[in-house]
């Protein structure tokens, strides 16, 4: 008996813990799920009320209805976030009005030289750009930021409509003229954010400087890349919308942020964010605000992702966003390393450390291996916490195998640290003396600790060097093609996104390391977050220029006057940059445009298989699909030109555009084709005659050739030319998967993966999972 209570005693709390959860199930299966119902509805009619009708409908009564609905859309569009089980969401979904629904996800995060690399120089004060409006939906902003600061700007435009939400001392001034928080699905985390629009994290300050911030002289980090920090348009307005938290970013806030940005008055939308899988146009957020923007005339530049260089992996590939890959400056950070022998060793990293030059001992992490926790000489070579053993490494300079954050030499008391890895594109921060070096010079290292008695090294400052290379497309950049409709060629340009200076917050983390404690007021990270902004930039300048231009237009201008990228250093490419590389200078007079209208973008989604009645509640009008039957886009008015193959398909295609002139009155332009023997293709007229501003002519593009098989990519283009403008739309002809919606994880070889967990901003926006060690 005594036994029997013993047994009873110890399985209590399991019985008590099913006994909770058997009383919460009902709450614990009820999930955040966002409610799409497309454009607003005619009249006067209260879409909360209908909203709220709708729960009452579904729960039963009132008060779980009050109690479900979490936000309301219905400034710039229609829907709802609403706490709902599985069978509510079928309900729901089977509604009249409601065009999707779907989970409330988390969505992924995704310059003192990167301007004047591309030549493009800093506009005087006064010029039209303070009447553009950036809406930037990232991590907050850093008010207090030089970057932001007001001095010389006046009021904000008339057209402005936002607010400024001043919870936990946040204030606006006349640079950022509104700001809001969201925070649906309480992301937040008590410890790091804070409920306002405040950045904690450092990403939005980054990116709203990148695009608009105000010159700041001997910006730096720790001295490194020192300069004048200034984004591309410093007269801009910016207007921030926090939708991101130390927990992620949910499809709930960016919504209810497109949602107010379109009906604040924006002009320009910067989105360095994106969906972690691919899903339909009317089931990804930033899909669905985009469009919305687009209807309004707002153009939305999005980052591509951080999941190269594997194919396919491409985030925002909506046709009326601009989607925007990462390329290289022509600056890079040298770190090296200085062997006992007087062999130097080249490695990278932001080290802005100073050894005076002291060798210290060399110790290999393998040969340290902590016996006494039982740890392995192949688990020590990893360099984890607790694997290694003090009493080799405690004022040593450490190798290890792989690229950590440097936790695990930081916790052996090392004085630096070596790591191995190919990935050599990122300059790192680490807390201590750091640098990462290749693989052939770790053995090198390896060799000169065991063939010598007393091995030592030390790690020198970082020095900038010059990148001849550059541009290139960095290997994380998401690559093509459009996993949802693959003739629509994206990215659609490249930008500079490797190692950009920028603003940042104070109560950011100032390098890899989730503990590093020490205050920046400018720190240098890469990803396609930081290429997005550099487009954004460059589309408010165009706006600027010509406010009247639709989101198309802008679009155009900056993909048929990007510079060509060599495809020899880019073996992906179009798939990996697009068009080219922006040229902001060139882009605000292209010569023609190919623009698009709402109208356009309707036709595109009934030939991908939406029907008109869906078609009618997203748009708010009687749009009609002439057809049920999927087909092409071939016929969308791209600046581009993708034909997806089946292997061994014949190649037959046709695909019909219209050019706007925007450059001289009285201009002919002629055609010319480049593209391999191999392939036929006919433009007909070969010859555009314009004799006004504004004049409008259609031609027809026809490919042929013989059938392919396992073509990754066949590169060609078309180019205008008036004698003063170069019009180019690239063609990408390439083998693709039978279905549209091709799966993700059947690539062959080991899938990237990262050694360590944390809560940096390279964990956030992707960066480690592309790397590969």
């Amino acid at each position: 008996m005594a036994k029997g209570r013993q047994l009873i005693s110890l399985l209590y709390p399991f019985f008590l813990a099913a006994l909770v959860l058997n009383c919460h199930g009902y709450e614990q299966q009820r999930k955040a799920h966002v409610v799409y119902m497309g454009d607003l509805p005619k009249g006067d009619a209260s879409v909360a009320s209908t909203h709220h009708n709708m729960l009452v409908e579904v729960l039963g009564s009132s008060s779980l209805a009050k109690e479900s609905l979490l936000h309301s859309y219905g400034r710039s569009f229609n829907g709802f976030v609403a706490r709902l089980s599985d069978e509510e969401v079928a309900r729901i979904a089977d509604m009249e009005g409601v065009v999707s629904v779907f989970p409330n996800t988390k969505v992924q995060l995704h310059t003192t030289r990167s301007w004047d690399f591309m030549s493009f120089p800093e506009p005087p004060m006064g010029s039209y750009e303070g009447d553009v409006i950036i809406g930037m939906l990232d991590t907050g902003i850093w008010p207090e930021s030089a970057s932001f600061r007001d001095e010389g700007f006046g009021p904000p435009p008339a057209k402005w409509k936002g607010i400024c939400q001043t919870e936990n001392n946040f204030t606006c001034n006349n640079k950022i003229i509104g700001a809001r928080f969201y925070d649906t699905d309480n992301l937040a985390d008590p410890l790091r954010d804070t409920k306002s629009p405040r950045d904690t994290l450092g990403h939005g300050s980054h990116t709203a400087s990148t695009a608009a911030g105000r010159a700041v002289e001997n910006a730096s980090y720790y001295g490194i890349a020192s300069g004048v920090a200034r984004g591309g348009v410093p007269n801009a307005r910016l207007a921030v919308y926090k939708v991101c938290w130390g927990g992620g970013c949910s499809p709930a806030d960016i919504l209810a942020a497109f949602d107010d940005a379109i009906a604040d008055g924006v002009d320009i939308l910067s989105i360095s964010l994106g969906s972690e899988m691919p899903a339909a146009y009317n089931k990804e957020p930033v899909a669905i605000g985009s469009f919305h923007a687009m209807k309004n005339g707002i153009l939305t530049s999005c980052s591509a992702g951080n999941k190269g260089p594997y194919r396919r992996q491409i985030s925002n590939y909506a046709p009326w966003a601009l989607t925007v890959a990462a390329s290289t400056i022509d600056r890079s950070f040298v770190t090296k390393v200085v062997l006992g022998n007087g062999q130097t060793i080249l490695g990278t990293s932001l080290n802005n450390f100073h050894l005076d030059g002291t060798s210290f001992p060399l110790v290999y992490s393998g040969d340290a291996a902590n016996i006494t926790s039982a740890m392995s000489p192949d688990i020590a070579g990893i360099c984890f916490p607790g694997t290694l053993s003090t009493l080799k490494t405690r004022g040593a300079v450490v190798l290890c195998n792989i690229l950590s954050d440097s936790s695990g030499a930081f916790s052996a008391e090392a004085v630096g640290l070596i790591m191995a890895s190919p990935f050599d594109e990122i300059a790192f921060a680490f807390p201590v003396p750091a640098v990462v070096i290749s693989y052939d010079d770790r053995l090198k290292l390896i060799d000169y600790i065991r063939t010598t008695e007393y091995p030592t090294a030390t790690i020198l400052s970082t020095e900038t060097t010059t990148d001849v290379m550059a541009p290139t497309v960095v290997s994380f950049s998401s690559r093509g093609p459009n996993p949802i409709s693959p003739d629509i060629l994206k990215p659609d340009v490249t930008a500079p996104g490797s190692n950009i200076l920028a603003a940042w917050s104070p109560r950011g983390l100032s390098s890899v390391w989730v503990f590093d404690d020490r205050q920046v007021d400018y720190y240098i990270i890469s990803g396609t977050s930081m290429s997005c902004p550099h487009v954004t930039g460059a589309a408010a300048y165009i706006k600027a220029a010509h406010p009247t231009w639709s989101p198309a237009a802008i679009k155009s201008a900056l993909m048929t006057t990007a510079t060509i990228m060599d495809p020899r250093k880019n073996e992906d490419a179009e798939f990996a940059y697009g068009s080219g590389h922006i040229n902001p200078l060139k882009a605000v007079d292209p010569g023609l445009v190919f623009d698009a209208s709402e109208a356009d973008y309707v036709d595109f989604l009934c030939k991908q298989g939406y029907n008109t009645t869906h078609l009618r509640m997203i748009t708010g009008d009687s749009s009609v699909c002439p057809s049920n039957e999927p087909g092409k886009a071939w016929d969308l008015n791209y600046p581009s030109f993708g034909l997806s193959l089946l292997d061994g398909e014949p190649v037959q295609a046709s695909y019909l555009r219209t050019v706007t002139n925007v450059g001289s009155p009285n201009s002919t332009y002629h055609s010319n084709i480049t593209m391999p023997p191999s392939f036929a293709v006919l433009v007909e007229p070969p010859v555009l005659t314009f004799s006004e501003v504004g004049e409008k002519k259609s031609f027809k593009v026809i490919i042929t050739g013989s059938p392919i098989v396992q073509v990754p990519v066949i590169s060609g283009a078309i180019e205008w030319t008036d004698g003063n403008h170069v019009v180019r739309t690239p063609i990408a002809v390439f083998n693709n998967k039978p279905y549209v919606f091709a799966p993700l994880d059947d690539y062959p070889g080991k899938k990237n993966s990262h050694p360590f967990q944390g809560s940096t901003i390279y964990h956030q926006n992707g960066i480690f999972d592309a790397v590969k060690f």
